[in-house]
């Protein structure tokens, strides 16, 4: 599995880039025949696409991996575990993967959507594919590296900061595809849409948060079960 583990973390890595190219295509090829002019707004779209935690998690995932995949490369010839850096990004993409993974398969896989918004092969790949990869990279790929519990607690800056920005920006921008005065990436996000508003759509924040946290926690377990900490890798290196 060491010798070919790399190659197949590129594999996914390229898979993934595949499927983000594929999806921003149809959105900028739905904008450009839109009819309004909020619709036809291309940076807009751009930056709405870039704002879907999706996106940004599979793009994170996708750059981790290859670099991960790299790096495996380059010390093929040796033991060493994954660089302590190396295995804090590993945890971040691998929980934020999966709980994408978690959350479509849970809350959106019936949303309906407008015929032709979504390319279904990029779909299924950025929501199943990918998130199946990365569990299965927590449980078998060679060269894992304990962590402290600390790490955890890394994991949730990313999200944090996401959350605010959407929030915050959300009421700043004309959906391009209704012309409301807001949009939200997630239905479960729009306090326009989620029963009791804003107080409702906290307690949809809160649960992604607990699952965020719990999926972390199993990541960085399973970790310190599988991997080698910094101090051990130290101390085989010496003569």
């Amino acid at each position: 599995m060491t010798t070919w583990w790399p190659y197949a973390r590129l594999a996914a890595a390229v898979l993934g880039i595949a499927a983000i190219i594929a999806q921003l295509s149809r959105s900028i090829e739905n904008s450009l025949a839109a009819s309004t002019e909020w619709g036809r707004h291309i940076p807009t779209v751009a930056a709405n696409f870039l704002s879907f935690f999706t996106i940004e998690a599979n793009l994170l995932a996708a750059i981790v991996l290859a670099v991960g995949a790299i790096w495996a490369l380059r010390h093929r010839h040796d033991a060493e575990p994954e660089p302590k850096w190396f295995a804090i990004l590993l945890v971040c993409v691998s929980t934020y993967m999966i709980v994408t993974g978690i959350v479509y398969n849970t809350l959106l896989r019936n949303v309906e959507l407008p015929q032709g918004v979504t390319v279904p092969w990029s779909n299924e790949v950025l929501h199943v594919v990918i998130p199946l990869f990365l569990l299965a990279d927590v449980l078998f790929a060679p060269r894992r590296r304990a962590l402290g519990w600390s790490a955890v607690f890394i994991t949730a800056l990313f999200p944090i900061a996401w959350a605010v920005y959407t929030l915050v920006r959300a009421n700043l921008i004309i959906a391009p595809a209704t012309g409301d005065p807001w949009w939200y990436p997630y239905p479960f996000l729009d306090p326009h849409l989620v029963p009791g508003g804003y107080l409702g759509v906290s307690g949809y924040i809160v649960g992604i948060a607990i699952a965020i946290i719990g999926v972390a926690c199993f990541v960085v377990w399973i970790g310190r079960r599988r991997g080698a900490p910094a101090f051990e890798s130290r101390t085989l290196q010496k003569p």
